[in-house]
């Protein structure tokens, strides 16, 4: 019977392999056969290709190297048939095969190798520190970490301008700026660097150093630059008050370039210092333009740039700070205004205040005050000033006990002199109060009304007394108020009478014009009928009144009048469909004096009978006896 493999038909291996005869796999093939029973199921091994790398043992299917040194980088896949025979080998005996491949896998026996031993790079000098400026390799023929590579600078010329890394996805050195560069300082740097791998297998140190060197030749190349100043900072000092366009200082900038261009300088826009101060273009000469205040700025911060004339766009800046210096102009002068009070039992040497000064010009820590007493004060002083020497004084009583009531104010003058040159005094004058304190010294009052005590008049007198006034006052005010709203009230008419107001006097009316004669309100208001039925402007003959006459009941012709037009408004279809207000103007019939219309008038005024007025009762009198009289004038005129 055909022997058969266990294992399937296909073998796959991954062997690491050192020398010949190492150990790679072990085969096995079975047969079905009666193995008491002769050779039938005796099965012998044999390799039918793969030779003459690998080599099998015929009895127990073992496959072992049959080289020395094989090497995965040389080749890397093999193929080996094997085939299992029955019968021993024997004419006649059945056979199976299988096919078995083996990898090589690797080991790092290889060390890493520059494929050259000088790398040559070109870097600007502008290059920014911590840039990639260029890369080299090494190769590992070996496979994974095995042909994991680090790279290192020897050190040397120029070593310390540079570092290099290794990049884990190519295994390549990558050179890197550690400082910058000055191709005006030095045109190259010259440097070994040195490839090592990072896992190194023990049984291949005797094979040598597992490293390899390799230098670098780096060349600096020439950059436009923009000119460099001298210092990083210049620091200059100027008196208040120096006289415009003078020079307090300079800054300096070169063109380090080669073939260098002359420089120009300006004071950068955006500073504060534009305004106050001017550079000399080319000599970079700083001068003022204005007069200097120390009080108002004690210190000036600006930019000077400077551009090469060659390249304008090419330009630095540099930061100038100038201190103003003080010159002594203001005096010294109290500090803070002082409220001096000084007790009426106050003994003579006592220290009522202490003062201090203050300078404009220079910090209290710069100067040295001294204090004195005015020339004029100083005859005959209730008070005087002890200079402490240490930038303050005290104010001393001079005199045993001060009396409110002699005095309560004292006006001091100090004098207060600085230690500058030239020297400025001020005086200043300080307001002592008198005040009454206990026996203690400890103040009790200072006010006005302390003064008033020793007369005999006690708080609450006082406050009695005001009280007083300013209950009269309010009575005068009260009493004033209303004489001026009586005379208002007499001269201003009722609210019902609704006249203009007219000018009264004693002469009788005139006729017509005389609007005196009758109550004119009673012809715009029906109720001062019923009201006022005597003359105002002459004394009436006699008091009877006049019989009043019915209300008319109803007249037909305003009903019938009414009804029409209520009918018209009915019927029109221009009315508006909301409701509405009409008004008609109707003189009626029925009127005891008939129609008042000038339209039904004679023509002639001279044919009028105006006898019948004299019917119409007491408010038509001042009328019929107006016309009565003029009727008798022209009888009188035609006799």
């Amino acid at each position: 019977m055909e022997s058969i493999f266990c294992a399937g038909g296909i073998h796959g291996l991954r062997a690491s392999v050192c020398g010949k005869g190492a150990y790679v796999l072990q085969v096995k093939a079975t047969d079905a056969d009666d193995p008491t029973y002769g050779n039938s199921a005796r099965v012998v091994y044999s390799i039918l290709q793969g030779q003459p790398y690998f080599s099998i043992d015929p009895k127990t299917g073992v496959i072992r190297t049959a080289l020395p040194n094989m090497d995965r980088e040389v080749k890397e896949q093999y193929q080996v048939l094997i085939q299992a025979k029955d019968m021993g080998g024997q004419l006649g005996g059945l056979a199976g095969t299988t096919i078995v491949n083996i990898t090589l896998t690797d080991v790092n026996d290889n060390p890493p190798r520059f494929p050259k031993s000088i790398f040559h790079l070109k870097v600007p000098e502008s290059s920014p520190i911590g840039s990639a400026i260029g890369r080299i390799r090494a190769v590992d023929p070996d496979f994974g970490q095995n042909a994991e590579i680090e790279y290192s600078i020897v050190p040397g010329d120029g070593g310390n301008l540079f570092d290099i890394v290794t990049d884990e996805n190519t295994q390549e050195g990558v050179l890197k700026l550690k400082k910058p560069l000055d191709f005006e300082t030095k045109k190259a740097y010259t440097f070994k660097v040195e490839a090592s791998n990072l896992h190194l297998d023990h049984r291949f140190h005797s094979a040598g150093p597992f490293k390899d060197t390799a230098t670098v030749k780096i060349s600096v190349l020439d950059v436009g630059e923009p000119p460099v100043f001298s210092k990083p900072l210049y620091t200059m000092e100027v008196y208040e008050d120096t006289p415009v366009g003078t020079i307090i200082g300079a800054v300096t900038a070169q063109d380090l370039d080669v073939g260098s261009s002359a420089v120009r300088y300006f004071i950068d826009w955006k500073s504060d210092g534009d305004s106050y101060f001017t550079i000399d273009a080319t000599e970079g000469t700083i001068s003022t333009s204005e007069l200097l205040d120390r009080e108002s700025t004690a210190q000036y911060n600006f930019s000077i740039i400077a551009s090469k004339v060659s390249n304008p766009l090419l330009t630095s800046r540099v930061n100038i700070l100038i201190n103003v210096l003080d010159v002594n102009e203001f005096p010294p002068e109290i500090s803070v205004p002082y409220e001096t009070a000084v007790c009426e039992n106050a003994k003579p040497g006592q220290i009522i205040q202490i003062v201090s000064a203050a300078d404009r010009d220079l910090s209290p820590a710069g100067q040295q005050f001294s204090f004195k007493l005015s020339p004029e004060a100083a005859i005959k002083p209730n008070f005087t000033v002890r200079d402490f020497r240490n930038n303050t004084a005290g104010i001393e009583t001079r005199r045993n006990g001060y009396s409110r009531r002699q005095q309560e104010l004292y006006f001091l003058p100090v004098v207060i002199e600085d230690s500058s040159y030239p020297v400025q005094s001020s005086t200043n004058t300080m307001t002592i109060r008198v005040c009454r304190c206990d026996s203690d010294g400890t103040i009790l009052s200072c006010n006005v009304e302390a003064i008033f005590l020793p007369v005999g008049l006690s708080t609450g007198a006082l406050i009695a007394i005001l009280l007083c006034i300013v209950i009269l006052l309010a009575i005068v005010v009260l009493y004033v108020a209303l004489r001026r709203q009586k005379k208002k009230d007499t001269l201003m008419t009722s609210k019902e009478d609704i006249r203009d107001n007219v000018i009264h006097y004693d002469d009788e009316g005139g006729g017509e014009e005389d609007t005196q004669a009758f109550d004119i309100g009673a012809l715009r208001n029906p109720k001062v009928i019923e009201d006022n039925k005597i003359r105002r402007d002459i004394k009436p003959d006699s008091l009877c009144l006049p019989r009043q006459r019915p209300p008319v009941e109803d007249n037909a012709d305003i009903r019938d009048f009414i009804n029409q037009r209520l009918q018209e408004n009915d019927m029109d279809p221009t009315a508006p469909p909301y409701d509405s207000l009409a008004t008609y103007a109707y003189e009626g019939n029925g009127s005891v004096a008939d129609s008042l219309s000038s339209i039904e008038s004679l023509t002639m005024e001279a044919d009028q009978d105006y006898t019948y007025l004299t019917d119409w009762g007491p408010h038509f009198k001042v009328l019929a006896d107006m016309f009565g009289e003029e009727e008798s004038y022209k009888t009188d005129k035609v006799t």
